[in-house]
């Protein structure tokens, strides 16, 4: 098994889940594809998808919802 972390693209605010009441894109422990949306990040007003960018099984997210984030911060683990 190799471990991948997912970086962010850019700086803002990190949030797992489209909007406040509704579910996260997806839980740890999941398993994605590359293109699997896992969380977005809001800057000025702009919400911008991330993606999984590695097929695998998600194992962590290393941000909590509303942590701000930096461009290439590490933010979640997937394993493949």
């Amino acid at each position: 098994m190799t471990e991948h972390l997912i970086l962010a693209p850019l700086p803002g605010t990190f949030y797992r889940r489209p909007a406040p009441d509704a579910a996260p894109y997806v839980e740890e422990g999941n398993l994605v594809a590359a293109d699997t949306v896992i969380a977005c990040i809001e800057v000025m007003k702009q919400f911008n998808e991330m993606t999984a960018e590695q097929g695998g099984r998600l194992l962590a997210f290393l941000l909590a919802d509303g942590d701000a984030v930096d461009i290439g911060q590490p933010v979640a683990r997937v394993v493949t």
